[in-house]
């Protein structure tokens, strides 16, 4: 029995078709088929016939060297010197090849060009670019301070309430008989209200803090606690 017939009958036992094998081994029916009727010109190059018969043997349970060797008796083509890479590499991956060598060139250059940018130090500025920006004397310096004081912080004027919210909470603000603040309020909230009375009530009195006057009062309660208190401004 010839090699491409012991073929077909090893798939043909094991009840398979030619588009089966193909899908399992992803390999071209068409190759499978040339190899049962050992139509070695359909297939191509030697080295991609021999990676076929080593592939398609092992899937059948025959000796894959033995299929080899039987090919280059019959063919008379030498021997490979590298039968394990040609097992595995097919046709479409060695054209491949080329491809992934200049990808991984581009890859290597970008990351070199990166390293290149954030570990290179600062350029230096150059004698020129010093002298054409303008000089600045020590007496216009001071000067330019002078013109511009930072500003000082105002003192909180009397008849002032100053709310600070430290933890959310819903709250009433109601100066001389008018609310001015209802609602519920985020953490940081701030403001000042001007009047002669004032009537705060919060639904969690220990996230509010209050100024009176100027000065510090106590909390209306604990985190949680609902509570109301006036103010005489």
């Amino acid at each position: 029995m010839g090699l491409g017939e012991r073929f077909r009958a090893a798939r043909e036992e094991r009840g398979l078709t030619l588009s089966e094998v193909g899908e399992q081994l992803r390999i071209r029916s068409v190759y499978l088929s040339a190899i049962e009727e050992e139509n070695w010109k359909a297939i191509g190059a030697p080295v991609y016939i021999r990676g076929f018969l080593r592939t398609y043997a092992r899937f059948l349970g025959l000796d894959p060297e033995e299929a080899v060797g039987e090919f280059n008796t019959a063919s008379g083509v030498a021997p490979s010197s590298a039968p394990a890479i040609e097992s595995r590499v097919s046709p479409g991956q060695r054209s491949m090849k080329p491809l992934l060598w200049i990808a991984g060139i581009v890859a290597i250059a970008l990351i070199g060009f990166v390293i290149y940018v954030y570990v290179s130090p600062p350029r230096a500025v150059t004698t020129a670019q010093q002298s054409a920006a303008p000089a600045v004397s020590p007496s216009a310096a001071a000067a330019a301070v002078t013109a511009h004081p930072s500003p000082r912080p105002q003192p909180l004027l009397s008849r002032t309430l100053a709310l600070n919210v430290i933890s959310a909470s819903w709250l009433r603000v109601t100066i001389d008989g008018k609310v001015s603040m209802e609602g519920i309020f985020p953490r940081g909230t701030s403001k000042i209200f001007h009047g002669k009375t004032a009537v705060v009530r919060a639904g969690n009195a220990g996230g509010i803090q209050l100024t009176v006057n100027g000065k510090a009062a106590p909390k209306l309660g604990g985190v949680g606690d609902v509570a109301e208190k006036s103010f005489t401004l």
